[in-house]
């Protein structure tokens, strides 16, 4: 009986180690969204360029849409946008930013000199709207399709490989739905 009660936090720690090992394993940019296929949480924002003019969720519906989540103090953000500015120039999809938790003027003078994508550039000042999308940090990017729901979450910089052959698939599919 002695030994038994041995074997128990060896087995525990076995366990453990097992458990860590699965989970090194694991792509930490693959951080699953409860909000997929659901719909997009509504926002009423002023643009970062008109902040007398807001965008609502509601204006977009009808429209497949991308939302790129970034910040000027980002530095991953800044690596990532010569393939924002890319989406926007090829016309895959319109490409809306989300400027979260800066300051208006360090955003505009971001956008002027490393070009500025966006159809528009929606301030979410304090983050409010960052949490209802369960965003972990920035960059992060959403596919939003016609009827407003969240159809991909991509965590961290895009990558070209991310583009070919998750996003560009997604928005054929999608557009091509009506």
């Amino acid at each position: 009986m002695k030994r038994l009660r041995f074997l128990w936090p060896l087995a525990l720690f076995l366990g453990v180690v097992v458990l860590l090992f699965a989970g090194l394993g694991l792509n930490p940019r693959e951080v699953p969204s409860p909000l997929i296929g659901k719909p997009a949480p509504a926002f009423a924002l002023p643009k970062l360029h008109a902040p007398e003019q807001t965008i609502r969720r509601d204006d977009l519906l009808g429209k497949v849409w991308m939302l790129n989540v970034w910040a000027s103090w980002c530095a991953p953000c800044q690596e990532e946008h010569p393939l924002v500015l890319d989406i926007a120039r090829r016309n895959l999809v319109a490409v809306y930013g989300l400027n979260y938790k800066d300051q208006g003027d360090a955003a505009r003078r971001w956008l002027a000199r490393l070009g500025d994508p966006y159809v528009a550039t929606l301030v979410d000042a304090d983050g409010r709207i960052g949490i209802d999308y369960g965003v972990y940090g920035v960059p992060e990017t959403f596919i939003i399709d016609r009827q407003g729901q969240i159809r991909f979450k991509h965590t961290g910089p895009l990558t070209p490989d991310v583009l070919r052959t998750r996003i560009e698939p997604l928005l054929k599919e999608l557009q091509g739905a009506g």
